[in-house]
């Protein structure tokens, strides 16, 4: 009986890894299309209306790169510590 529970065990260790590694996979995918989103925008909104950015317009999109990544994670947290996921 203990051998059939650690086999089990086993199982869900290696599901909740793919599942992880994959949640990974599909973030960096999502990641790399939204950097390219936000560079155009900034490209093509924000540079015209203020020539000479430069530096600034770098900035801004990091300014709003982090503000997503901060607001999503949060999100994220709120809704794995309700549902009573531990980290």
């Amino acid at each position: 009986m203990a051998k059939k529970s650690r086999d089990f065990s086993f199982h869900k260790e290696l599901i909740q890894q793919l599942v992880t590694l994959s949640t990974s996979a599909f973030g960096l995918a999502a990641a790399l299309a939204w950097n390219d989103t936000i560079q155009q925008t900034v490209k093509e909104f924000i540079e015209p209306r203020i020539p000479g950015l430069g530096v600034l317009s770098r900035f801004i999109y990091a300014i709003i790169v982090t503000t997503l990544g901060v607001v999503i994670t949060f999100q994220l947290s709120r809704l794995a510590s309700r549902w009573g996921i531990k980290k």
